[in-house]
This record gives C-alpha cells, sequence and structure tokens, in this order.
C-alpha cells in the first residue's frame, strides 16, 4: 500500500505526546464570557440578541479528562427555520467531558444515535445523518421525528437529515432540535459553496464557524463522542503530512437501484417506496454503499476518518473529517459516521466531579495563524454594502476598521471568533480610496477598497 503510515503504539489514544496543558482537546475550544447571540426572525432581515453567552465558557481539565462548559450556541445568527420548525437556540447549559487519551474500540464498533455525536469547538452539537424519521411500509408514509401526527417508522430506510430538511437549515446548514442548536454537517454557510444549494443567505445573511479552503489543511472545528477530533473538508494528502493539500473523500456512494427492496450488503428488508422524485437517491441513509479505496489516502474509511498528521498532531491521531463533493456541498456521512472508531460514552454530564484545572486561553492570535486567515473584500469595487469574508476559523476577535486615504477611521466592526464575516455599508461615503485594516493583538493586516458612484 503506497504512502503508508505507521503510527506509534503511543498514539493509537489520538493524541501526540504533548504535556495535558498543550493538547489541543484543552486548547481548542472557543471561549467567551461577554459576547451573547442572535438569531433571525422570519420576515425581519435584522438579528435579534437573544441574549445568550455563545461559544463555550469555561474549559477545565484532569490528569484524564477535560470538562467543556457551554450555552451551545454560536457566535454567528442562528434562523429562520422556514420548514416550520417552531424552535429557536435555547441555552442548553451544557457540560462535556471528554478523554485526553481516546481508545480504539475493539471488535464491534458503535453506531452512531440520534442526538448529540460530537461537539463543535464553538460548543455547539454535531447530530449525524438522521432526523428521526423512517419509512412505515404498513402504511406506506414516513413516520417518526417531527413529522406529525406522532407516528413510528420501521427503522429500516431512515430519512437522511441534510437532503430531506434543506428547507430548514438557516444559512449556517443549522438547525434547532427542541432548542438543541446542532449541525448534521460541515458548518459552512450556504452562500459560500461553489454550488449554492439554498437561498437562504438571500434574505438572511448567515456565516458559519469556518470558511472552506482549499489552499490549506482545514482547521480542527470538534471532537466527536469517542474522543477523537473532527477537521473540515481538506487534509494532506498523505497520511504523513505530505503531498499537499487535498480533499478529504468519503468512501461512501449512490446505490444503482431504482427499488429499495434490498440493504446494500443483500439483505432482504422491509420494501420502502421506489426511486422517485419525491424520493431520491439519497433520500435515505440506506441509499448508500461503502466501497473502499485502500490504495488512494485521499479516501476516508468506513467510520469517514483516517490515522494522519494533521496541524495540531503532528506525530499522528485518529481523525474524522466532514466530507463535501467538489462544489463543496456536504457529501454523507458528513462528519462521524455511521460507527464510531474509537470507544463511545455521552459525553454530556451534569457536573464536574474530580480536582481540574481552568485552562485560560491567550489573548490574540499567533502570526503564522493571522496570516492564513485569507482575507477577501467583496464586491471590490462597491457602491453599497461590502464583506470581509475571512477563508479560515477565526479563532480570537479581530477588529476591523475602515480608514479614509488620510488614515482617519470612518468605521469600526469586530469578527467574533467563530464567525467568518463583517460588513461594512459605504453608501454615505464618498468616491475613492480607501483602507481595510484587521487587527488581533499585535498584528494587523490591510486591503485596499475603491469606493465608485
Amino acid at each position: 500500500m503506497k504512502n503508508a503510515f505507521v503510527i506509534p503504539a503511543l498514539l493509537l489514544t489520538g493524541l501526540a505526546p504533548l504535556s495535558a496543558q498543550l493538547s489541543p482537546v484543552i486548547t481548542s475550544w472557543l471561549q467567551n464570557t461577554t459576547q451573547t447571540g442572535s438569531y433571525y426572525v422570519q420576515g425581519n432581515s435584522t438579528p435579534v440578541n437573544n441574549s445568550i453567552l455563545v461559544n463555550c465558557q469555561t474549559v477545565q481539565y484532569s490528569s484524564g479528562s477535560v470538562y467543556v462548559s457551554t450555552k451551545g450556541v454560536p457566535s454567528y445568527p442562528t434562523g429562520p427555520f422556514l420548514d416550520g420548525n417552531p424552535s429557536q437556540a435555547t441555552n442548553q447549559n451544557a457540560i462535556f467531558k471528554f478523554p485526553l487519551s481516546p481508545q480504539v474500540q475493539n471488535g464491534t464498533k458503535t453506531a452512531t444515535t440520534g442526538g448529540n455525536i460530537g461537539v463543535f469547538i464553538n460548543g455547539v452539537a454535531l447530530f449525524d445523518y438522521r432526523d428521526g424519521v423512517s419509512w412505515k411500509n404498513s402504511t406506506q408514509s414516513l413516520c417518526g421525528g417531527p413529522i406529525q401526527p406522532p407516528c413510528m417508522g420501521d427503522g429500516v430506510w431512515n430519512r437522511d437529515a441534510v437532503l430531506a430538511e434543506r428547507s430548514g437549515f438557516d444559512c449556517s446548514k443549522g438547525h434547532p432540535a427542541m432548542g438543541n442548536y446542532h449541525h448534521h454537517q460541515n458548518p459552512s454557510a450556504f452562500d459560500l459553496d461553489l454550488n449554492v444549494l439554498s437561498s437562504i443567505c438571500n434574505l438572511y445573511d448567515g456565516d458559519g464557524l469556518y470558511t472552506i479552503s482549499s489552499a490549506q489543511h482545514s482547521p480542527l472545528i470538534g471532537y466527536a463522542y469517542d474522543g477523537f477530533p473532527i477537521y473540515g473538508a481538506y487534509a494532506y494528502k498523505n497520511t504523513n503530512g505530505t503531498g499537499g493539500i487535498t480533499r478529504m473523500k468519503s468512501s461512501y456512494q449512490l446505490r444503482n437501484i431504482t427499488v429499495r427492496t434490498h440493504h446494500a450488503d443483500g439483505t432482504d428488508v422491509a420494501d420502502g417506496p421506489a426511486v422517485s422524485t419525491t424520493y431520491p437517491l439519497g433520500y435515505f441513509r440506506e441509499d448508500y454503499e461503502y466501497v473502499a479505496h485502500p490504495s488512494d489516502p485521499d479516501y476516508l474509511d468506513i467510520h469517514n476518518g483516517r490515522f494522519c498528521v494533521t496541524p495540531e498532531y503532528p506525530n499522528g491521531t485518529y481523525a474524522y473529517f466532514c466530507t463535501v463533493d467538489a462544489n463543496h456541498n456536504s457529501a454523507y456521512p458528513y462528519a462521524v459516521g455511521p460507527t464510531f472508531y474509537g470507544v463511545y460514552a455521552n459525553r454530556k454530564v451534569t457536573s464536574v466531579t474530580e480536582p481540574t484545572t481552568t485552562y485560560v486561553a491567550p489573548v490574540g492570535v499567533n502570526e503564522n495563524v493571522f496570516e492564513k486567515l485569507d482575507v477577501r473584500v467583496l464586491p471590490n469595487p462597491s457602491s453599497d454594502l461590502i464583506a470581509i469574508q475571512v477563508g479560515n476559523l477565526v479563532e480570537k476577535d479581530i477588529a476591523v476598521e475602515l480608514l479614509d486615504i488620510t488614515g482617519r477611521v470612518v468605521k469600526t466592526t469586530t469578527i467574533h471568533q467563530g464567525q467568518t464575516i463583517a460588513y461594512f455599508d459605504v453608501q454615505t461615503l464618498y468616491a475613492g480610496n480607501y483602507i481595510v485594516k484587521l487587527n488581533s493583538g499585535s498584528y494587523t493586516l490591510s486591503k485596499k477598497l475603491v469606493v465608485t458612484r
């Protein structure tokens, strides 16, 4: 097998040989104790403050565990949810306990479940593909989940939320389940994909946790419930950290079927609906089959992950990736699954039950991170509204200023951690040349802007 990468026994737990204080499972969470979130109400393009602290509030660690306290609300606006979902993102007041040394699950792997299967670094929940709806053969209808009146499907042909509930996702590709705001998929805004599948961002400017970039290794964006890290869509081609940057590809593909009578392994099951425009291929999770690609490191394993070197784990780790297709549209199984690679546990706990040390995140962004932000000012030239778009993950707040040619500051805003975009209305400015200046601690970056009339 080419590009083979042997990981030392120490690293089979997923941890590089770093001290606990430097472990990414401690240092990667976005911490905030001042900024509150916002949400859109249908028909109003101005977000409303929800008075809930965003991202994570505290990170504590012991000799073996990390405790993350969070309200479960992102710094980017949530909503509206145009499929009739009556919920908004609400305060989850949650504590999650992750292991410092995740363990490989020997023998039969644990299937992912409904509800939380991971947590993004902004404290927002990760769900798997499902929405609780499945086909009921006896009634020839869908049942379960949000469908009313309440009913129970067969659990044989399980609906894929990413396709079936797209109309109910906000611009950031998320929605709440009884207040628990979550993503089933890559948490990057619809309008940043190469092929835009939803028009929700046209009226309700959203955002996302990060922006997909094909030019650099994706950031670490979360942890699965087995304790292993989750990355975005791009990584080093070879598992040893060489070969340039490439898109990580799902090894699942749609089956070549027109009727739903058997699962991919040949098992004869209760029939589902025939493939049609109402129930297209991909509408159910069982429409996919796994095809291994042992000689191509671009393709992930059956759990949607691989052993590899990453920027945070230079000695290697097992890692999951949020898979997308060539158009940056989400690709099944989206993040983790359909089974966990490591030992699964419900990571939500009610309290911290052992002596811990509180991790205090450093102030500001280091120079290497700041230089990778890939900032764009769009459109340029402009006569009305400009967007300052960051092409990566914003780990610390960035102050943004708009300066005229004399150096006078005419407008200011902030791109908060866990956001990727900010706006300036330039309709009232004179035509001419301006400078957009980004500042984070000791580091600054400037972009030229031309305002026209």
